[in-house]
């Protein structure tokens, strides 16, 4: 670059300038100021050469800062120097020279400006709500057992393959009943089984009275939820594959001393029903619980939905069986699935994502248990189904059940299976 500081005053040509970026090597190498040499009415307007500076980040687009160079500066001239030694006049603003930062746009409230950071703000609450999901699901995955995992048939991933899943519920009392004759510890029969289709467009469930007769292997003719106090849910799921013919994919055990959690978190739910009164686990007095509901739609925290799902004798309606308490568990699973995608359930959705899981134990891991719930909830809502007894039959031990006919037992397979 030439300098021109012992050229003669009135010289009638302006020096050429370049302009370095801030911290290159030749910063230093800067044209004195035009102020401190002659002019002349023949100068010409100085050339320069501009360097663009590096785009801004994400955020400061998003807060609308420009990232143009070079904007012409205010007021007008010929492009002479202020006092500062900053271009203006008709100069060009340049981004290189000190003491110049690059125009910033309106810092005012937009309404793009909402919609960005309302987009932001609804992806983060997502990724959270999704890392609380796969990290709870992958530590309740342990604690199936390795024989009940064996005894499950591989299947596609349940969003958009067919998926049979067993939901079991175990009639085992809470620690520190006082109900006469529970226990709280040993083997336990699987109070509810019910059997949910779901993925590639299906969904069908199907409960099996727990006082149904079937052959058990290794141990005959039995109740079928005996299957559970024999050889826990791996011998449940071989019975229960014998019985109806159909592979079972996945396993979910309910777990009853976190499922209130679970509804309480989704803020309770919502369930029609018939006039209940009910005690369980010997009622309040006994350390249990103690249910009456009033013919309607009822609004039920998650100790109430509990105690509903598990009542078995309805001293209101002493006609009831456990066709009826079949139905009204479906009913319950209804009423979460509704709440669980709800609009206002969006705000609750990391304490959801956490509960849920925690609410079973499963074979299923974290991304599998989340194509199983969106395929729920794009499968709609089935028809509630229980697998109809024909009569009853008297075991060896003098006891009696329920026995379904095989023409029901076909018919209700289909359907089904026919989702």
């Amino acid at each position: 670059m030439a300098d021109h500081r012992d050229d003669p005053p009135g010289r009638g040509d302006e020096p050429s300038y370049r302009v370095y970026r801030a911290g290159e090597d030749d910063r230093s190498r800067r044209a004195e100021r035009p102020a401190d040499r002659p002019s002349g009415d023949s100068a010409d307007e100085p050339s320069y050469t501009t360097y663009r500076a590096r785009p801004r980040g994400f955020l400061s687009r998003l807060r609308g800062e420009d990232d143009s160079f070079g904007e012409p500066a205010p007021g007008g001239g010929d492009g002479g120097w202020d006092d500062d030694g900053r271009g203006g006049g008709g100069g060009r603003r340049l981004p290189g020279l000190p003491g110049r930062g690059r125009r910033r746009g309106g810092r005012g409230i937009t309404p793009r400006r909402v919609v960005k950071w309302v987009v932001l703000a609804i992806g983060a609450w997502l990724a959270l709500s999704m890392v609380l999901f796969l990290v709870s699901a992958q530590i309740q995955k342990g604690k199936v057992s390795d024989s009940a995992k064996a005894a499950l048939t591989d299947a596609g991933y349940p969003l958009w393959s067919a998926n049979n899943i067993l939901i079991l519920g175990s009639d085992q009392r809470q620690k520190g009943s006082k109900e006469p004759g529970a226990s709280t510890s040993g083997p336990s029969r699987s109070d509810s089984i019910m059997l949910w289709r779901v993925g590639g467009g299906k969904s069908a469930r199907l409960s099996i009275p727990r006082d149904t007769i079937v052959d058990i292997p290794g141990h005959g003719r039995q109740k079928i939820n005996a299957a559970y106090a024999f050889g826990g849910a791996a011998l449940s799921i071989d019975t229960i594959e014998a019985y109806l013919g159909v592979p079972i994919n996945h396993l979910i055990e309910v777990d009853f001393d976190n499922f209130p959690k679970l509804i309480d978190a989704l803020g309770g739910i919502n369930v029609t029903t018939d006039r209940v009164c009910s005690e369980i686990s010997g009622g309040r007095s006994n350390g249990g619980w103690t249910l009456n509901l009033r013919r309607g739609t009822h609004h039920l925290d998650g100790e109430q939905a509990l105690v509903l799902a598990r009542t078995r004798k309805n001293s209101c309606n002493p006609a009831e069986d456990d066709l009826t308490r079949a139905k009204r568990q479906q009913q319950i699973l209804a009423g979460m699935k509704s709440k669980a995608f709800s609009p206002t359930t969006f705000f609750r959705l990391p304490w959801v994502s956490w509960a849920a899981p925690k609410a079973m134990r499963t074979d299923m891991g974290g991304p599998t248990l989340m194509g199983f719930f969106g395929a729920a909830a794009l499968g709609g809502s089935p028809p509630t189904r229980v697998l109809r007894p024909s009569g009853y039959e008297t075991l060896p031990d003098g006891g009696s059940g329920l026995v379904v006919s095989d023409a029901d037992k076909q018919r209700a397979v289909k359907q089904f299976m026919d989702g």
